[in-house]
């Protein structure tokens, strides 16, 4: 809830007393001084592991989650035994968790890191590197004004599906790193129910190459 604006406070209006020019300069000199200090103590509020932590935004399947330089949505979950990309065939001795996504950016464009898959009881899963990155939402540039669609596929055991979420950043590294950059942290909606039947009839196989 917004909060209200104080009632103004009433006082009298008195004549301006005029000021010499040292004075305005200390004035001014004092005030640069003071927000200096507030930006250097604000700064070091902050330890070097809190500036490299991410800003999370939270969000649903179904829903555009917007994490300020990008925005995502989750269309669909799905699971297979094999996953084909134009000649490549995977198969998995668990189960691929295929994660069917679309992205925009609201002013420059960017590319999205492979997502990450953090499950109910904490464990932590980078999508599999199995699959060739130009089959992902990883390889294409997210452009302004215009929605993205791909996909992320985990490698998995079915006990993993139940309360997973999808974590959505963008790549790390370079000479700059950006201090507390963007996720968005998407629950995937798979309950109980959901998740024995994916993890129990999963499609035999997703053609990634394939258009929806």
């Amino acid at each position: 809830m917004n909060a209200q604006p104080e009632a103004p406070r009433r006082s009298r209006r008195q004549a301006p007393r005029r000021r010499g020019a040292g004075t305005v300069l200390l004035s001014t000199l004092a005030g640069l001084v003071l927000a200096a200090g507030a930006v250097a103590v604000q700064s070091l509020q902050l330890s070097a592991e809190e500036q490299g932590a991410p800003l999370t935004y939270e969000g649903v399947k179904g829903e555009m989650v917007d994490a300020g330089r990008f925005s995502v949505r989750v269309r669909e979950v799905t699971t297979a035994r094999t996953i084909k990309y134009q000649d490549d065939v995977v198969p998995t001795e668990q189960v691929f968790l295929v994660v069917e996504a679309e992205a925009t950016v609201p002013k420059e464009p960017v590319h999205l890191a492979p997502a990450v898959l953090f499950t109910a009881d904490g464990k932590k899963y980078t999508a599999t590197d199995k699959i060739d990155k130009m089959a992902t939402l990883a390889y294409p540039w997210i452009q302004p004004g215009w929605t993205t669609s791909g996909r992320f596929v985990f490698e998995v055991p079915a006990s993993a599906l139940a309360g997973a979420q999808a974590v959505f950043h963008l790549p790390l590294g370079g000479l700059y790193v950006e201090p507390m950059p963007p996720e968005a942290q998407i629950d995937l909606g798979i309950d109980e129910a959901a998740a024995k039947q994916l993890g129990s009839a999963p499609a035999d196989v997703v053609d990634l190459g394939e258009k929806k």
